[in-house]
C-alpha cells in the first residue's frame, strides 16, 4: 500500500519585480514631487531663453525668491490687505444675493426664469465691458480703501456659479421628504427650511468654495482698471511699467497662493459642516 507524500505548496520565486501599479505614495509626497518637478522645470525653461534670447522676461524661482525679500512683508500687507477686503465684501454681497435669489424661486416658483435668466445675463456679459462702466459710475475711493469697482467684479464673478449650484442643491431634496410636510400642512417656505436646505447643503458649500478664488480674480481685475493707489491688480501694473519682471511674478504667485488658501479654508469649513458632503459620518 502506497501513501501519496502531500505537495508542498509553490514558492514565489525570489527577485519578483515590483508591481509599481500598486504602489500609492501619500498625498502630500505627490504634491511635493509634483512642486519640485514644476521648479525645476520652470527653471530650466528661464535659463533657456535667457541664454537664447538675452531678455529676462521669465525670472528664475531664485530671483523671485530675492524679489520677495527684497519688498519686504510690509509691501504685500499693505496691497494685499486692500485686495482682500474688496474680494470679501464682493464675496459676501454676491453670493448672498445669490443664495436668496435661489431661495425666492422655490417659494415663487414663477420666479424661476427670471433668476435663471439673470444669472446668464450677469455671466455671459463681458466684464471688463461691465469694468469700463463702473469706473465711470463709481467714485474713486480713498487711498487705501476698498474699490467698489473691484467689489462689484468680485461679486459679479462669484454670482452665477452659486446661482446655479444653489437651485440644483435645492432641487435635489428628496420628493417623499416634500411630500410628507405638504400632507402635514407646511407651506413651501416650511419645506425649504425642513428639507431643502438639508438636502442642498453639499452643493451650496462646493459653489461657495468655487467662489473664493473667482472672488479674489474678479478684485484684481476690477483694480486694473485705475483710480486706486494700493492693490494687487495697480501693484503688478507698476512693476510691469517699471520693467520688473521678478516682482510681477512673485506678486502673481502669491495672489494664486492667497487664493487656493481660501479655497482650502473653505473647503474645511464645509467638511465641518457638512462631513457627509465628503463621505464621512460624525
Amino acid at each position: 500500500m502506497t501513501t501519496d507524500s502531500p505537495v508542498a505548496p509553490p514558492v514565489a520565486p525570489k527577485g519578483r519585480p515590483i508591481q509599481w501599479e500598486s504602489v500609492k505614495l501619500p498625498a502630500w509626497l505627490t504634491g511635493l514631487i509634483g512642486g519640485i518637478g514644476i521648479i525645476i522645470l520652470w527653471w530650466m525653461v528661464a535659463t533657456l531663453y535667457v541664454t537664447s534670447t538675452g531678455a529676462h522676461p521669465i525670472p528664475t524661482p531664485l530671483q523671485v525668491v530675492q524679489s520677495y525679500v527684497e519688498s519686504g512683508w510690509e509691501y504685500y500687507w499693505r496691497n494685499f490687505s486692500v485686495t482682500l477686503a474688496e474680494a470679501g465684501i464682493g464675496y459676501l454681497w454676491g453670493n448672498g444675493i445669490a443664495l436668496i435669489l435661489a431661495a425666492l424661486v422655490l417659494v415663487i416658483p414663477r420666479l424661476e426664469g427670471v433668476a435663471t435668466q439673470l444669472a446668464i445675463i450677469t455671466y455671459c456679459i463681458p466684464i471688463v465691458a461691465v469694468g469700463m462702466l463702473a469706473i465711470v459710475v463709481i467714485p474713486a475711493p480713498q487711498v487705501g480703501e476698498p474699490s467698489g469697482t473691484a467689489v462689484l467684479l468680485a461679486a459679479l464673478s462669484v454670482f452665477f456659479t452659486t446661482v446655479v449650484g444653489a437651485l440644483l442643491g435645492l432641487k435635489s431634496a428628496d420628493k417623499s421628504s416634500l411630500d410628507l410636510v405638504a400632507v402635514y400642512g407646511g407651506s413651501r417656505l416650511t419645506q425649504l427650511v425642513k428639507v431643502r436646505l438639508i438636502a442642498a447643503l453639499p452643493a451650496i458649500l462646493s459653489a461657495l468654495q468655487i467662489a473664493v478664488p473667482a472672488a479674489f480674480l474678479g478684485a484684481v481685475l476690477g483694480e486694473f482698471f485705475g483710480k486706486i493707489e494700493v492693490g494687487v491688480g495697480i501693484a503688478m501694473i507698476l512693476a510691469q511699467q517699471n520693467s520688473n519682471a521678478p516682482l510681477v511674478w512673485a506678486l502673481a504667485l502669491a495672489s494664486g497662493a492667497v487664493a487656493l488658501l481660501g479655497f482650502a479654508l473653505v473647503g474645511l469649513v464645509a467638511r465641518a459642516i457638512a462631513p457627509w458632503s465628503k463621505g464621512k459620518s460624525r
